[in-house]
C-alpha cells in the first residue's frame, strides 16, 4: 500500500514543480541564493580611499566577512561624484557578489543634478540597507563675528554680496545648503567648489572663504584647535563627537535644508535575488548594532541605522522630493 506523502514532502514537491514551471533560470537563482555566499563579495566604494565613506565601508566589510564566512573586499572606484563606481554596480551581474556602499549623492541626489546619468537608481539598483545617518557641521572662519546659526543668518543678511561659502563639489550637500541659505536671504553669496573637503577647510582657515558645511571627521581637529568655529549641525540630533554643538533646528532654523542630512547606504544591482538582498540586509543590521561599530561611526559624526530593504525604500521615497526641490532651487546642473 502506497503511503501518503507527509506535509513536508508535499511542500517540497510543490516547490520543485513550481520551479520547473518557471524554467531553468529560476532553478539557478534558487540554488545560488541558498548557497550564497560561496566566494568573495565585492563592496564597491565610488569614492577615493581615506574618506569617511571609505572608512565606513572597511568597518562594515570587516564585520561582514566574519559573519558571512567569505571575504568582503572593498574596491575604491572614485570619480564623477560617485557616478563611476555606482554605475559599475548598476551594470554588474545580479548574482549577489557585487554591492555598492555609497552616499546619498550617488544613490539619490545626482539624478536631479546631472542631465545625463548612465544609470537610474530606481530602475538599476536594489536598495539593501541604510547604514548610517551622516549629519554635517556648519562652520565659519574664526574671525567671523558670530557664534550661532541665527547670528550667522543675520551677519549674512548685513553683508550681501560680500561673502563666500565652500563645498566639496557642485551638487554636494554642502553646496545645496549654502545655495539655499543664499537664496532664502537674497544674499548673493559666492559658491567656491573644491575637489574634496580638505582643500575647502584649508581655505576656510585661511579666510579665502568665510562659511562651509563640513563633515565632523574633517572639521573636528580644526574646531578643537580654534582655527574654525562650529555653529550648528544639520539634522535632528546632536553629534556624539560634538555634543556641545546644538542642531540648527534646535536653534530655531526651521528650513528643511537644516533638517536634512547625508546618509550612507548599501545597494545591489537590480534583479539580485530577493533572498540574497534580505540576507545581506539582515547581516548589515546585525553589524550596525555592534557597540564597536556604533562607536566607530559616532567618532566620524555618524549615527548607525541598519534598516530593512522595505524601511530603506520608504525612507528613500520621503527623501526624493526634498532633494529634488533643493537641487532645482540651487540652479545647479551638470552634464
Amino acid at each position: 500500500m502506497t503511503q501518503a506523502p507527509t506535509r513536508r514532502q508535499w511542500l517540497s514537491q510543490a516547490s520543485a514543480a513550481a520551479l520547473a514551471l518557471a524554467g531553468p533560470s529560476a532553478f539557478a537563482q534558487s540554488a545560488s541564493a541558498s548557497a550564497w555566499p560561496n566566494k568573495a563579495i565585492k563592496l564597491i566604494v565610488p569614492f577615493n580611499a581615506g574618506g569617511a565613506t571609505d572608512i565606513s565601508a572597511r568597518v562594515i566589510a570587516e564585520k561582514l566577512s566574519t559573519r558571512l564566512g567569505q571575504p568582503v573586499l572593498v574596491d575604491n572606484r572614485g570619480g564623477a561624484a560617485g557616478i563611476l563606481g555606482t554605475d559599475a554596480v548598476a551594470k554588474a551581474a545580479p548574482d549577489g557578489y557585487t554591492f555598492v556602499l555609497s552616499l546619498s549623492t550617488s544613490l539619490l541626489i545626482n539624478q536631479f543634478l546631472y542631465t545625463k546619468m548612465p544609470y537610474n537608481p530606481q530602475r538599476d539598483l536594489a536598495l539593501v540597507s541604510q547604514v548610517a545617518d551622516a549629519p554635517t557641521v556648519l562652520v565659519v572662519n574664526a574671525n567671523v563675528p558670530v557664534s550661532t546659526g541665527p547670528e550667522l543668518m543675520a551677519y549674512i543678511s548685513k553683508n550681501k554680496g560680500k561673502l563666500s561659502y565652500g563645498s566639496w563639489g557642485v551638487g554636494s550637500q554642502a553646496h545645496l545648503v549654502g545655495a539655499q541659505i543664499s537664496q532664502t536671504l537674497d544674499a548673493d553669496m559666492s559658491h567656491v567648489a573644491y575637489k574634496g573637503e580638505a582643500p575647502m577647510l584649508q581655505d576656510l582657515i585661511g579666510g579665502q572663504i568665510q562659511i562651509a558645511i563640513a563633515s565632523a571627521l574633517g572639521a573636528k581637529p580644526h574646531i578643537d584647535s580654534g582655527k574654525i568655529k562650529a555653529l550648528g549641525v544639520t539634522g535632528e540630533q546632536r553629534m556624539t563627537v560634538l555634543p556641545q554643538v546644538p542642531t540648527l533646528p534646535e536653534q530655531g532654523l526651521k528650513d528643511e535644508v537644516f533638517r536634512t542630512t547625508g546618509w550612507v547606504a548599501i545597494a545591489a544591482p537590480a534583479k539580485t535575488p530577493v533572498e540574497v538582498v534580505q540576507r545581506m540586509s539582515a547581516e548589515v543590521r546585525a553589524v550596525c548594532a555592534l557597540p564597536e561599530v556604533r562607536e566607530r561611526f559616532a567618532a566620524m559624526g555618524f549615527t548607525t541605522v541598519g534598516s530593512t530593504p522595505e524601511q530603506f525604500a520608504a525612507f528613500y521615497k520621503r527623501e526624493y522630493p526634498v532633494w529634488e526641490r533643493l537641487v532645482k532651487a540651487s540652479g545647479a546642473q551638470l552634464d
